[in-house]
């Protein structure tokens, strides 16, 4: 078995989406004691990627330089303490903290889910990060429970994607969203399901929430725009209502004045927060939740990995610049020869 392997990588470390090609000598992975040899059909592209590639996004200790979180293929090989209900030549599909963007990755057997005959490899790679996020954002950290309200955010992107069908699947009194076109707009509505949609382009988003709940506001928001809408996010949540703030794509730096009596008066919940940077012991759990929360509404076509367009890994920079356009309303994805 060759030492070496093929994989994406970057001149000079860092760069555009331009400087990326495929590394036919990079170092073949060697799991450890509680990990897995997956041989990889197919990863997923995320937005973190893109900042990763620019040198932008800090990695955890434990991650590889090459990038790439979510994946799907076959077992390879284990390590000697591999958690059990997994053997050679199973089809898997799960989480890393990196290393997806090549042939083989190694990863924790708790990260891994049997891949089921009901959803292809292109499907099951767009599926551990976008949902295993959205699951703990809205339950772990937002306190979503059945009957709530909740606001999600970029509703066209992929984690908002999955968190809409989870809001529907499990009872949301009221479904919104936020996007900046008509089109997304209408998407969320009427392709996801969403109660209505609201575009920033076209006003306060956050009157337009309050009008739509007779002024009570959303009881959870899933924001990742960061300081661009915190006193909008403020304004539009409902009293005891919690923002979960899951990153900054409208700048890192707070530059409006805050009412900062909003946070009593509502007794508001403002949380910061990630999954990349969790430990192994947290992700194992959010990928039981998945399991069993998920798994069997994706087997019987309730939820869906909405996929906007599978290129061929050699493709990678035609991919990432797509990505960067904005334009995307699903998963993209990789598929390796």
């Amino acid at each position: 078995m060759p030492d070496t392997m093929r994989a994406i990588d970057i001149k000079n470390d860092k760069g555009p989406a331009t400087a990326m090609y495929i590394n036919s000598s990079v170092p073949k992975p060697i799991p450890t004691a509680t990990q897995a040899l997956v041989k990889v059909r197919a990863f997923g592209l995320n937005r973190m990627d893109l900042m990763q590639r620019e040198g932008k996004y800090p990695l955890p200790p434990q991650a590889p330089k090459t990038m790439g979180v979510e994946f799907s293929g076959t077992i390879e090989s284990f390590g000697k303490d591999a958690e059990r209900g997994f053997k050679k030549g199973d089809a898997v599909f799960g989480l890393a903290y990196g290393g997806a963007y090549a042939e083989y990755i190694a990863v924790s057997t708790h990260m891994l889910v049997h891949k089921p005959e009901e959803l292809s490899w292109e499907e099951c790679a767009g599926i551990p990060e976008t949902w295993i996020t959205a699951t703990q954002a809205m339950y772990l950290v937002g306190g979503f429970e059945p009957g709530k309200s909740i606001l999600w955010h970029a509703g066209a992107s992929s984690v908002s994607i999955a968190g809409i069908q989870l809001s529907k699947g499990d009872n949301a009194s009221a479904i919104y969203a936020t996007a900046r076109s008509s089109d997304k707009c209408d998407f969320c509505v009427n392709s996801l399901g969403a109660t209505a949609a609201f575009n920033p382009n076209d006003g306060d988003w956050a009157d337009a929430v309050l009008k739509a709940t007779d002024g009570k506001g959303v009881d959870v928001i899933i924001d990742f725009i960061g300081p661009q809408y915190f006193n909008q996010n403020l304004k539009a949540a409902a009293r005891d209502g919690h923002i979960v703030n899951l990153a900054t794509l409208g700048g890192p730096v707070l530059k409006d004045e805050v009412d900062m009596s909003v946070f009593f008066r509502k007794r508001l919940r403002f949380e910061g927060s990630g999954l990349r940077s969790r430990d192994e012991q947290y992700q194992g759990k959010l990928r039981d939740q998945l399991v069993e929360h998920a798994m069997p509404k994706f087997k019987d076509s309730t939820f869906k990995v909405l996929i906007e367009k599978v290129f061929p890994w050699d493709k990678i920079v035609e991919a990432h610049q797509l990505m960067e356009s904005n334009k995307t309303k699903g998963k993209l994805i990789c598929t390796i020869d």
